[in-house]
């Protein structure tokens, strides 16, 4: 594993630096690539950049903790992107084009340094740099859970490949790197989810096995939305539309010499985005139906599973793939804040290559200082959590403040300026309060900034539309307008209210249980155990050959079988009862993981005995059915055997020899021949309301 990750690795690394033998030493050619980079380039270089570390590590973990549910940040979000495309990217290029700007914060004022281009470069630094650290400590992640390593030394190893990257080639590097990372990555999630899927039972296993720990995971909503449906789906659909003010996204944009480019670019990033949306989202899936034990870290399910179901080989190719992500990623959003120093921060800077440079040395620093400091502080580490702070915060304030201007509005610096602090405290705000665990912050952040838009053009009484070159809609408009939003909204509110709970798992009711168990033998064999002696014996649940995929194991049960060998001999053996043999004790104990059970039974003389062993992690009543009083929810959880069952089995045999004899008859008596069969004990069973 080591070694494919090194050589993958070092594959990427080779495409990132040879990009120095065609690079120019300019500040353009360092920060857009003089605007000349191939559309299929450009765009998978985007769909890298804009997933990385979040698609492996963080959308994995919330995939695995809400289930079904987490189609509509894929479907939702998607629609926000098709949106951004086509319509704001287009004003992005003509703008970023016909002036010659290379940065995001550029874009919101007339002139490139003004002091709400100011303000936009230092809110994207902060943001970009919290985001870098996400991907840092994605690496870091990774090479825990696969290699052992500290995090610290995986987030160290990210800040020096993050330098080379920059310092090699600038942006073409960065973008080199995520397409041929792009390219391997399908290749291993596919592969990954084929036989993840292969290890749950298939889809209706997949299914099966989330509905076992949880009805909840199978529902399309979650059930405590606290401020509805409309607002968790809309604030997705926000949070796609606000690629458009991630800086590392935008630039690849602005790489692109002509809106004929922009297009092509557009269909190969979707192309290839869609179905890495699908595989994430049933690896994450699979994660949780495999990994159920008590303090699982989520978002470790991609590596974790890999380590689970692959080959050493391919484990490494997958390392090697996140890793390249994650640090391609973090240097695109280090030369974001690179540009934003040097064109808006310190525009004297701009031209000036060798600082520029440093720039970008001192904010790579400074993310991997934030990286570390997530380490200790509880939920720092949450690359999920991280990841949504900075694309929220940055949409917030970007997003707005670019359709604005589209509509032909030139806010002034007063305006632009409160724009920004307005979806800047909107977001930070709601995350204070807690409300993000409901609703994503793309919502306030956003919302925030559009009121305080049309509150600032009025009380000011600033002369024109508050949008721009388009009329303020009459009153009859507007309401048609409401009636069109609010009608969809109620109706969507009105079933989710009225909605059959998934199992109504949070009430309490009466379940019958019905069904029936069924034996399928692991292993079997003959072991001759002598006195006073063990013999240990092992079957793992591959044995079964597929016949356990997706069945609900409960327990397993060992039978041995038995019979009396002890021989007698002598003259005194003729009288009565001198020649019987005493009865030996056989022992098994039967282990999976940290259980274990013990039995044992004793042999008779011309006769075959046997006993059982049997090691259950359910309550043993439940078999022969019977009823439960508690949520549907826990009496799911009460019936199934999740996958304790699934793993290697170990069997000790041992026998205490006990030896009959009288006066001149002498007994002899080794040990015995013990006949073994381990099965796994099937329980396929249903709920009905009692």
């Amino acid at each position: 594993m080591l070694l494919s990750f090194l050589l993958f690795l070092g594959f990427f690394a080779a495409v990132g630096l040879s990009s120095m033998r065609v690079k120019e030493d300019t500040t353009d050619d360092y920060l857009v690539a003089g605007r000349g980079m191939h559309p299929a380039l450009a765009a998978l270089s985007a769909v890298s950049t804009w997933n990385s570390g979040y698609m492996f590590i963080g959308f994995i973990g919330f995939t695995y903790a809400v289930g079904y549910s987490a189609v509509w940040i894929g479907l939702a979000s998607t629609l926000g992107q098709i949106l951004a495309w086509t319509w704001l990217y287009r004003y992005i290029q003509e703008e970023a084009n016909e002036r010659g700007v290379r940065s995001l914060s550029s874009l919101v004022a007339s002139v490139s340094g003004a002091p709400e281009a100011r303000l936009a470069a230092i809110l994207s630094v902060v943001f970009l740099s919290i985001y870098a650290a996400a991907q840092l400590t994605s690496g870091g992640k990774a090479l825990f859970v696969m290699m052992g390593w500290d995090e610290v030394v995986g987030i160290l190893i990210g800040f020096v490949l993050v330098v080379a990257y920059c310092y090699a080639g600038g942006i073409r590097a960065s973008i080199w790197t995520d397409a041929a990372q792009s390219c391997v990555m399908i290749v291993g999630s596919i592969l990954l989810c084929t036989v993840a899927l292969g290890e749950v039972g298939g889809f209706s296993g997949l299914n099966d096995g989330l509905t076992a720990q949880d009805p909840v995971l199978t529902g399309l909503i979650p059930p405590d939305l606290a401020l509805g449906v409309s607002l968790w789906i809309f604030a997705f659909f926000l949070g796609g539309l606000g690629v458009a003010g991630q800086p590392q996204v935008v630039s690849r944009v602005m790489t692109l010499g002509t809106d004929a480019e922009r297009k092509q670019a557009m269909i190969w990033f979707f192309v290839w985005q869609t179905p890495f949306i699908l595989i994430m989202l049933v690896i994450g899936w699979a994660s949780r139906v495999v990994f159920t034990q008590d303090g699982f870290d989520a978002e470790l399910g991609l590596p974790t599973l890999a380590m689970e179901v692959l080959d050493p080989f391919w484990v490494g190719l997958i390392l090697a793939s996140i890793f390249a992500a994650t640090m391609s990623t973090a240097d695109s959003q280090v030369l974001a804040c690179t540009a934003a120093i040097t064109d808006d921060i310190r525009p004297e800077w701009s031209q000036d290559h060798g600082t520029t440079k440093k720039v970008t040395l001192g904010v790579a620093a400074f993310a991997t200082l934030i990286s570390f400091g997530g380490l200790y502080v509880p939920g720092g580490d949450s690359v999920f959590s991280l990841v949504v702070l900075a694309v929220y915060g940055l949409g917030g304030i970007f997003v707005p403040m670019l359709i604005v201007r589209w509509m032909g509005y030139t806010p002034d610096t007063r305006h632009s300026v409160t724009m920004m602090l307005a979806a800047l405290t909107g977001v930070i705000v709601w995350r204070l309060l807690g409300l993000n665990e409901h609703v994503f912050e793309s919502i306030p952040g956003m919302g925030m900034a559009f009121l305080a838009h049309f509150v600032d053009h009025s009380m000011r009484g600033i002369d024109g539309s508050p949008l721009g070159r388009f009329d303020v809609p009459n009153g009859r408009a507007i309401g048609i307008a409401a009636l069109l939003v609010l009608a969809p909204v109620a109706a969507a509110e009105g079933a989710y209210m009225l909605r059959d709970d998934p199992a109504d798992v949070g009430a309490v009711g009466a379940w019958a249980v019905e069904g029936t168990t069924e034996l399928i033998e692991l292993g079997s064999g003959t072991e001759y155990v002598g006195d006073g002696s063990s013999v240990t014996v092992e079957v793992h649940s591959d044995d079964a050959g597929g016949a356990l995929d997706g069945r609900n194991v409960v327990g397993l049960v060992a039978t041995l079988t038995y019979d009396e060998d002890e021989t007698a001999g002598g003259p005194g053996c003729a009288a009565p009862g001198a020649s019987n043999a005493e009865s030996d004790t056989i022992a098994g104990l039967l282990t999976r993981a940290d259980m274990s059970a013990q039995g044992e039974g004793q042999n008779s003389e011309a006769s075959t005995s046997s006993h059982d062993v049997r090691v259950l992690w359910i309550d043993e009543a439940l078999l022969d059915g019977g009823e439960l009083n508690m949520t549907k929810a826990d009496a799911q959880a009460a019936i199934s055997g999740g996958t304790v069952g699934f793993g290697p089995t170990t069997l000790d045999l041992s026998v205490t020899v006990q030896q009959g004899g009288a006066a001149f008859c002498n007994h002899q008596d080794d040990g015995e021949e013990v006949r073994w069969t381990i099965s796994a004990l099937v329980f396929d069973a249903t709920l009905a309301a009692a």
